[in-house]
């Protein structure tokens, strides 16, 4: 018998032929493969930049990059049927809810999905370190929408809430004066978990990267782990902090009732600086363009001090103190002020460029939208002014005190007032569109976030209001995995040019 004579008769061909059999049999297994894209991020609002990379397609193919069923981008892959750093921007009127974002051969049903969720948080006090108290991204809740607001849940606390709500990735943070900063459900209002802190807490949390930004009356700025609610660090001012925390560039800035702003790391919680002004410092810094705008009470100043040293750039003095937490656009620094007016002034010299005065003190918050400026005063009005000149537009009467700091979202401000009630007022007209009467004094300033308005009360509850007739928007916001079968190429649109990986 010959050697090897019991093999199969193929496997005494030649090796090369023997070569071509196993490569021909693993081809339609490599071809095969599923191709995949990844994304530069998971969520964001509406508008935001997604970068889009994708493999194992065809070499030298068209595909096309969808959001939904909406054909955003075209892109040729390489030898290797790969493609690199495509971007494509999130509709505007995207609601808020999982969409998908589809690469598919042009041509062909071969494609990869990934979900992408569309937020529009509200991440800190007066929603980002402007303070300018806008979600420009909301886009479920408008003038004519907002009539079908309802109450969705309350969550009841040991004692007052005069903190406002940061949301962020589907969770509320607040605080109460019980002491405590809690982690809700913001689908259902049930608690995730609450932290304890020395004494009660004014202050309205903050929210950057998993933690918890908040001070306490025990004389503590704490960070929190957003999660868990576990403390990772904290810093002992040792005055009253009920000053709100502004978070920018890795940096918490608080101001505390001896006398001083803080500008801490946020990660470690070391101290960078600290500026000493006139007086007790209850109201939130803002953070813009490398500058830090902060009031205080006695005389009554508003501060411009540098972000990296706290170097006092200028001040300016108003006729009282001054609680009202600055807002700036546009290079304009708007506050109120405890003598009744609310100023505008110049962001770079802190020249006063118009100021107008109201009937009672101003501690309201200044929200600004559009070229008006939106506030309350103790005089129990909510007025709109216009930007530029400070002319008033038009005043809503509330009934009582509003210290409540408006908020303006898609065409209507919200505010609470002293009588219990939170306001929806159209912000072109000052017209009534929605109220709703809770307990207590609303001191909390409301939040607006994924179509839901939050707002707590001194009647201890925590409020959540959306539209209770919201099968429609929710429709939309949950958009079905598109089939790729039925997905149709745009012919207009020409092949995109990879943008640079440091822009992920």
């Amino acid at each position: 018998m010959k050697p090897f004579s019991w093999l199969p008769a193929y496997s005494r061909l030649p090796s090369f032929c023997i070569f071509l059999f196993v490569t021909s049999l693993l081809l339609p297994g490599i071809s095969s493969a599923a191709p995949s894209i990844s994304l530069s991020k998971k969520s964001g609002p509406p508008t935001s930049g997604v970068v889009v990379s994708g493999r194992g397609f065809k070499p030298n193919v068209g595909v096309d990059i969808y959001f939904d069923t909406k054909d955003k981008a075209l892109i040729v892959t390489n030898g290797e049927g790969d493609f690199e750093n495509v971007r494509i921007h999130v509709p505007r009127r995207a609601r808020p809810g999982e969409h998908w974002v589809t690469a598919l051969e042009r041509n062909n049903d071969k494609g990869a999905q990934k979900p992408f969720l569309v937020q529009t948080d509200w991440s800190q006090f007066r929603f980002s370190p402007d303070h300018e108290g806008l979600n420009a991204y909301e886009n479920v809740l408008t003038p004519k929408t907002v009539t079908g607001l309802g109450l969705k849940w309350s969550y009841t606390t040991g004692s007052w809430v005069s903190s406002s709500t940061a949301v962020v990735d589907g969770v509320v943070y607040v605080a109460s004066l019980d002491s405590k900063v809690y982690a809700l459900d913001a689908h259902t209002g049930s608690k995730r978990w609450s932290y304890t802190t020395g004494n009660g807490v004014y202050s309205s949390p903050a929210v950057a990267d998993g933690v918890v930004y908040v001070g306490s009356e025990d004389g503590n700025v704490y960070a929190l782990n957003a999660h868990s609610g576990a403390k990772l660090w904290s810093y002992t001012t040792g005055g009253n902090d009920t000053s709100s925390p502004a978070v920018a560039n890795g940096v918490v800035y608080v101001g505390s009732g001896n006398y001083n702003v803080y500008a801490l790391n946020a990660h470690s919680g070391a101290k960078l600086w600290s500026y000493n002004t006139d007086g007790v410092v209850g109201a939130s810094p803002s953070v813009v363009n490398g500058v830090v705008y902060v009031g205080s009470w006695y005389p009554g100043n508003v501060y411009a001090l540098n972000a990296d040293s706290g170097a006092k750039l200028w001040s300016y003095t108003t006729g009282s103190n001054v609680q009202s937490s600055p807002a700036v656009a546009d290079g304009v620094v708007y506050v109120g002020s405890a003598d009744y007016s609310v100023y505008a002034l110049n962001a770079r010299t802190g020249a006063k460029l118009w100021s107008y005065a109201t009937g009672d003190v101003v501690y309201s918050s200044p929200a600004v939208a559009n070229g008006v400026i939106y506030v309350g005063s103790y005089d129990r009005h909510v007025y709109a002014l216009n930007a530029h000149t400070g002319a008033k537009l038009w005043s809503y009467a509330t009934g009582d005190v509003v210290y409540s700091s408006p908020a303006v979202a898609n065409g209507v401000v919200y505010a609470g007032s002293y009588n219990g009630t939170v306001y929806a007022l159209n912000a072109n007209t000052g017209a009534m569109l929605w109220s709703y009467v809770t307990g207590a004094f609303v001191y909390s300033s409301p939040a607006v976030a994924n179509g839901v308005v939050y707002a707590g009360s001194w009647d201890n509850n925590v409020y959540a209001f959306g539209l209770l007739d919201g099968d429609q928007w929710k429709q939309e916001a949950a958009s079905e995995r598109p089939d790729l079968k039925t997905l149709r190429p745009d012919s207009s649109l020409k092949v995109s040019k990879p943008v640079a990986a440091s822009r992920h």
